[in-house]
């Protein structure tokens, strides 16, 4: 049976029951979220954003999709867990705000609208509920997104088998022009590669194909390029001698895991190998730390304190790791501010790292769920020095 990514409508019940309970808690009659990934998470309705807006209105007993012509049969097409509210367009001689507000005439109770929401939206909605008791943010559902149900754990898992896979066909595909001695394949070239690769297997493999902006893809970059932390794959050709960095990910059902290795183009130098020990050890202690009952920061700390005692840090540009969810990145943040405390169902990456100007960098990534046992680390490409070179 192939693997179905599309969440069914008991799921979506589930949350919007949910939400109505976290509402009636916090006195909110009305709440609207118009971010792309809590469209997803509600009502699972995937677009692509522009400056039309889409947005979720639910109430105690309903929930409700305002979203623009061009949209209709889109959503139609994709069985929303929402009624449709549809205006023509944007900026509109029907504006959205005024739709949405004859759709509400006469409220007077409370209206919310997420954390996520364009402050440019802010004034609108006011302006749509001129009778309403009050006008406030609310961070309800990024609160609820923070831990994952089973049937979102099952879509990252998968997601993780997929990036895994990216890896190895991005190392296969180096190894290869190696084998035949011709010119090495360039960053672009794999990263474009890869990418395909994960797209043609999720609709060989999977049926109800969500597709969201971000499907598949990563960063690649090699040599003194991948001592920046995010750069983007160039035209330059990998070279023997060098390491590259393979980031790949991908979202199935709209549910992010990455895969991240470092890799040798032939034999690694003394140096590229002490590097690489201890960018290994900081990710093995810092997966290792990800415990239910502990903070995030605590995480982060240990890893870090690692890299600076093992001299090194001058070398470190960035946290342990974040969130993932429908976004690859988004709260928890595995950071020494984020006093975040880690509970069963939260999935964030694992990726300390070091960056050598001019050099080299080094970063390995997991994306690890959070479990009452430890941290199960979804993606399981291999990370020792043995199994990153290429040759």
């Amino acid at each position: 049976m192939a693997f179905s990514q599309r969440l069914g409508a008991d799921f979506y019940a589930k949350i919007q029951a949910d939400i109505r309970k976290r509402m009636d808690a916090a006195g909110i009659d009305l709440l609207l979220l118009d971010s792309n990934d809590d469209v997803i998470y509600t009502t699972g309705f995937s677009h692509y954003t522009t400056e039309r807006p889409v947005v979720v209105a639910i109430t105690a007993t309903d929930a409700f999709l305002l979203l623009p012509e061009l949209e209709r049969t889109h959503a139609a097409h994709q069985h929303i867990a929402a009624e449709a509210i549809v205006y023509f367009e944007f900026p509109g001689i029907d504006p959205w705000d005024a739709v949405l507000g004859r759709k509400f005439a006469g409220f007077r109770g409370t209206v919310a609208y997420g954390h996520a929401i364009s402050l440019a939206r802010v004034k609108p909605i006011e302006s749509a509920f001129p009778n309403a008791e009050r006008v406030i943010p609310s961070n309800i559902v990024q609160q609820m997104r923070l831990r994952k149900h089973p049937e979102e754990i099952a879509l990252h898992r998968e997601a993780a088998r997929l990036s895994d896979r990216m890896v190895e066909v991005g190392v296969d595909m180096i190894r290869e022009a190696m084998r035949k001695g011709g010119p090495l394949p360039s960053e672009v070239e794999i990263e474009s590669y890869v990418s395909r690769h994960a797209m043609r297997t999720m609709h060989e493999e999977h049926e109800d194909v969500l597709l969201v902006q971000g499907l598949a893809s990563g960063l690649v970059y090699s040599g003194p390029r991948s001592a920046f932390p995010h750069a983007m794959p160039t035209g330059n050709p990998v070279k023997i001698g060098e390491s590259i960095i393979l980031s790949l990910g991908c979202r199935v059902g709209a549910r992010a895991s990455e895969s991240e290795r470092t890799f040798f183009i032939g034999e690694p130098s003394k140096l590229q190998r002490e590097h690489y020990a201890v960018a290994y050890e900081a990710q093995r202690m810092a997966t290792a730390a990800l415990i239910a009952g502990h903070t995030c920061a605590s995480a982060d700390n240990l890893a870090l304190a690692y890299i600076r005692d093992s001299g090194m840090s001058e070398y470190l540009l960035h946290r342990v790791g974040h969130g993932m969810g429908i976004m690859f990145h988004e709260a928890p943040w595995v950071e020494g501010g984020d006093q975040t405390i880690l509970e069963p169902g939260m999935i964030t990456s694992s990726e300390p790292a070091i960056f050598v100007p001019g050099f080299a960098g080094y970063r390995i990534a997991d994306t690890v769920l959070i479990t009452a046992e430890g941290p199960d680390s979804m993606t399981l490409y291999p990370r020792k020095l043995e199994d990153v070179i290429i040759a």
